[in-house]
């Protein structure tokens, strides 16, 4: 506050050291003030195959270690992801290349291992689809207790 009572921008100095004028700020600090939601969906965001954090960070103005924390925190649970963002589907894409025996005929039964929070299940091939899911969401909940 200036000393005619105003509201104002600006500090002034004098050459003797002292204040004659203060003036206070009003209004956006230049520090972007995010949701946890928003926080969430930008880190989901960078996950998406072929998308680069600093990419993301540039987009959304923020900086690449920012994101990185969002991307931690929402591994480790601490961020929520909005129900628009989870119907993205959670898995990374399968590739299957033939191996050396297969192409040599040599048959050995297929198992599928998949890590949630470092529990592995293994699954022989042809395991149910429900069974599996069912499984899948005990582990996940577990893991998130």
């Amino acid at each position: 506050m200036t000393l005619d009572g105003k509201m104002d921008a600006q500090l002034d100095v004098s050459s003797t050291g002292r204040v004659s004028r203060l003036e206070v700020l009003e209004g956006p600090t230049g520090r972007k003030q995010r949701s946890e939601a928003e926080r969430a969906r930008i880190a989901a965001e960078s996950f998406r195959p072929g998308v680069s954090v600093s990419e993301v960070a540039r987009r959304y103005g923020a900086t690449r270690s920012q994101v990185y924390d969002w991307r931690r925190r929402l591994k480790d649970g601490r961020l929520a992801l909005a129900g628009v963002v989870t119907a993205m589907p959670a898995f990374a894409e399968v590739v299957v290349a033939p191996a050396a025996a297969a192409a040599a005929g040599v048959r050995r039964p297929v198992l599928i291992e998949i890590d949630i929070a470092g529990a592995i299940i293994r699954v022989p091939a042809g395991v149910d689809a429900d069974d599996l899911s069912r499984v899948i969401r005990a582990t996940r909940k577990a893991s998130a207790e």
